[in-house]
């Protein structure tokens, strides 16, 4: 039985800090599906292993065509996440001195967003 192990693929040391990330956690997977699905192949019939071998050849490179499609995608999201992440931050923050600025005001603004949602809620 003839099996391809492959390494980590091209796109990994693009993510930034991500050895082990969800891409690489995920071709890997498909890829040992391949090799599983392979494996079985080769125990059930062996007259047509070419066939097979060509099957879980253009099935790695369909996974590896994958991972490195789905790698830029990965590399914005990221830079996003710490984008919304300081965004989010900053929007706390500001909230939190406006309430400590206007307390009653801050108050009266909940009480009436709540009875406004639970009306909503509850038609």
């Amino acid at each position: 039985m003839e099996t391809t192990i492959r390494g980590n693929p091209p796109f990994v040391a693009a993510l930034p800090g991500n050895s082990e990330g969800t891409l690489h956690k995920a071709s890997s997977i498909a890829h040992a599906a391949v090799n599983s699905i392979n494996g079985a192949a080769d125990d059930a019939v062996l007259n047509v292993k070419p066939t097979i071998d060509r099957v879980a050849a253009m099935a790695h490179q369909a996974v590896d065509t994958a991972a490195n499609a789905a790698a830029p995608t990965a590399d914005w999201l990221s830079e996003q996440g710490a984008s919304l992440k300081a965004t989010q931050k900053k929007l706390v923050a500001d909230t939190c001195s406006y309430v400590a600025a206007n307390p009653l005001k801050s108050v009266g603004i909940a009480v009436v967003a709540g009875f406004v949602l639970s009306r909503i809620i509850l038609r």
